[in-house]
């Protein structure tokens, strides 16, 4: 039903699955940078749709919204949500004989500005492991969100910048709409500002933000892509990280923050185990995780595989 040509692709519907080079026919699981091209064809969620021409330009497109199958070839497809930012689906593929579920990036707990995950059951499941190990278990999202909104309040209070450093898609809208439902006002970049358009028009309420154009006033909040050059500030700046590598009581040395908060948009160790049971597969593929994941799956009963080669660096 698949196979590996050094990206994932369904083989009767001759369809590349987030490949990140060029192709004639590809499937958008969601529109960050490593999982989009200028493919001659795509298809993907209607919110994917807008935030892929936003960054490379109008291309031709099917759009899939959720649960809504389209038939394909030989196959009928299908997109679920996949909780990761907005627009992401996972893709069911079925055919007369077996189904097949692509995860993609995805997390089952709550996002304030994605819809949340939904698992179908499939007899094959391609599984997105980035936080494959036991040690990779992320504390509950209250408690981080709670840590997030009392630091940039903290920082408020000194008078001082809190400047948040994260992912231009799906991350930053994230932390904006956390900090101004805690009635933090935020200034976004501008690689920032033009993806919040984005899920403006898609009818995502961020609450209240403006374009980074001025100098920072009291009682603001800063959100800026990862590694952006220090603002223009006489007053003294204090710098997050939201990933999920900030378990790692190292990670504000390695981001070059002061502060590194463990907010992510991935499923952790367990929210991995759990999408597995939930699915029910007769095989699990693994991919862009560690292999120690598909020894976990193995002594657990599950005929588990390894599929491409992990991932590698940070992600946000």
């Amino acid at each position: 039903m698949f196979h590996w040509d050094n990206g994932l692709k369904l083989t009767k519907a001759d369809l590349a699955v987030d490949i990140g080079r060029r192709q004639p026919r590809a499937f958008i699981s969601h529109a960050h940078s490593d999982h989009i091209a200028r493919h001659q064809f795509a298809l993907c969620t209607p919110q994917t749709a807008a935030l892929y021409h936003l960054r490379l330009g109008r291309r031709p497109t099917l759009e899939m919204p959720y649960r809504q199958t389209v038939q394909w070839s030989d196959l009928r497809l299908t997109t679920y949500p996949a909780g990761h930012c907005l627009g992401s689906a996972m893709l069911l593929a079925e055919d007369e004989g077996q189904s097949l579920l692509y995860t993609g990036d995805f997390k089952l707990s709550e996002s304030a500005t994605a819809q949340r995950a939904e698992l179908p059951h499939a007899d094959i499941l391609i599984i997105e492991s980035t936080y494959g190990h036991p040690k990779y278990r992320l504390p509950p999202r209250d408690e981080v969100v709670g840590q997030l909104i009392d630091t940039v309040k903290e920082i408020l209070e000194g008078d001082c910048v809190p400047v948040i450093t994260a992912y231009a898609l799906g991350k930053a809208q994230e932390v904006t709409k956390l900090l101004t439902a805690a009635g933090i006002p935020v200034l976004q970049h501008p690689k920032v500002f033009e993806v919040s358009q984005v899920y403006r028009q898609c009818g995502v309420d961020l609450g209240r933000f403006e374009l980074l154009n001025r100098q920072v006033e009291s009682g603001w909040a800063v959100v800026v892509p990862p590694r952006s050059p220090p603002l223009q500030s006489n007053r003294r700046q204090i710098r997050l990280a939201v990933t999920g590598w900030a378990i790692s009581g190292r990670a504000k040395y390695w981001l070059d923050v002061d502060y590194a908060i463990a907010l992510s948009d991935h499923a952790d160790y367990d929210e991995l185990l759990e999408a597995v049971e939930r699915v029910a597969p007769r095989e699990v593929y693994c991919t862009h995780g560690p292999h120690e994941f598909v020894d976990c799956l193995r002594q657990a009963g599950y005929n588990a595989h390894p599929l491409g080669r992990p991932r590698q660096g940070l992600l946000w």
